[in-house]
């Protein structure tokens, strides 16, 4: 979905730098090049942060895959906080309508 967006963005602005191609105040001419320079500084960081995404993510899949069961306890034990603090927030007043209850 992402990267539709970015691919989008690059062609409005593409469709926009042709468009004004053949105008030739100085001020068009002059935000024709910053966003030339904008969408190819943008078009680079999107490629690092993929990079470094894919690299994360392959990291964290390695060290999930040779400490399998260490993964597991830590899922459980922030499973069982995060259920301990809902559930005590719930019985001091839940946010949560009881409207089919007794209306």
């Amino acid at each position: 979905m992402r990267n539709r967006i970015i691919n989008r963005l690059a062609q409005d602005a593409g469709a926009l730098v042709g468009a004004t191609q053949n105008v030739a105040e100085d001020q068009v001419q002059e935000a024709r090049n910053r966003v030339d320079l904008a969408l190819e500084s943008a078009k680079g960081l999107y490629g690092q942060f993929c990079n470094k995404a894919v690299d994360g993510t392959t990291a964290v899949n390695e060290l999930v895959h040779e400490n399998s069961y260490q993964a597991i306890a830590i899922g459980i034990g922030v499973g069982a906080i995060l259920g301990y603090f809902i559930s005590r927030g719930c019985r001091n007043g839940c946010p949560v309508s009881n409207a089919g209850e007794g209306a």
